[in-house]
């Protein structure tokens, strides 16, 4: 198994702070009215005067997502789908041992976008053809968790144990699966937040670190759970899953992207528990329903 060592430097806000103001540095940008986005996989800052947005991630380990997505975005672009788009500037930049990528800031004055408009999204990247040159990876579903079981330190060692093991089984699980769709570019990360709507009423795809080429039932799946977790209404799953043409409840292998999914969603936010209570809270409540399978999921959105 490989074992994965923590950095130097914690990725704290005031770690990616430190970044940024490198960063705009070494780009010659206007940081005076940076403002943190997010914090999650990755930092984002937005330069309002510069109308560019910094993403800043947390190790060189993720050195070749970050010349994906450059990759990725110029694809989208030249083949017509609206999607964010790099700046000028050679990229990635590498800054304090951390990937750094600058985006053109997007507008986002249309509101939010709808699950019917993610399905749209979907249903047209994934009949995409994918041009040879760009040398998508093979999806790896469980791509980063084992780094972030290794690396946190707040886990005791019976919660580490239960976490790996659990890794395992569910990586047996899902190489044990088949895939009624055919193979093609996945987003990988596919909820309504990685789109903008501008003011015009563009749907704008965003965030590509983890496209990959693998099914289209893992993108899918992403909006079932949010579903199941009750982020949604009834209603809005069913428009997104006709929208769509395929409705991945009624696949028997959904189980195990459901735990999966699950599974992810509570080792991302086992990433930032030091920053605020509420999200350590929220950790410990989703770590115990994986650990109490049938317990009822109350978990909220961040």
């Amino acid at each position: 198994m490989t074992v994965f060592q923590p950095a130097t430097v914690p990725f704290t806000s005031q770690e990616a702070q430190a970044t940024l103001q490198e960063a705009c540095r070494v780009a010659g940008l206007a940081s005076g009215d940076a403002r943190l986005i997010r914090l999650g996989e990755n930092a984002l800052f937005v330069l309002a005067a510069e109308r560019v947005v910094v993403r800043i991630a947390r190790n060189l380990d993720v050195l070749d997502d970050a010349r994906k997505e450059v990759a990725v975005s110029t694809w989208l672009h030249e083949a017509g789908l609206p999607a964010a788009r790099t700046t000028h500037h050679s990229q990635p930049l590498v800054v304090r041992d951390r990937p750094v990528t600058l985006w053109h800031f997007i507008d986002n004055g249309g509101g939010p976008a709808t699950l019917t408009e993610l399905a749209e999204v979907l249903r047209a990247l994934h009949r995409m053809p994918v041009p040879e040159d760009l040398a998508l990876p093979q999806m790896d579903i469980l791509g980063r968790v084992l780094e972030r079981i290794s690396s946190t330190s707040i886990l005791s060692a019976e919660e580490r144990q239960f976490l790996l093991r659990k890794y395992q089984e569910l990586r047996a699980a899902y190489e044990a699966l088949h895939f009624p769709l055919p193979a093609c570019a996945v987003h990988g990360d596919a909820h309504s937040d990685n789109l903008i709507k501008t003011t015009d009423g563009t749907i704008v795809l965003i965030d590509f670190e983890r496209f990959a080429f693998g099914p289209p039932e893992t993108d899918l799946a992403v909006t079932a759970i949010e579903h199941s977790l009750g982020w949604g209404t009834r209603a809005e799953y069913d428009q997104f899953a006709e929208r769509y043409g395929f409705d991945v409840l009624g696949w028997e292998g959904y189980p195990v992207l459901r735990d999966i999914n699950e599974f992810k969603m509570t080792t991302w936010l086992m990433q930032n528990v030091n920053e605020d209570e509420a999200i350590a809270r929220e950790f410990r409540n989703r770590l115990f329903c994986l650990q109490n399978p049938d317990s009822p999921r109350q978990w909220r959105a961040f």
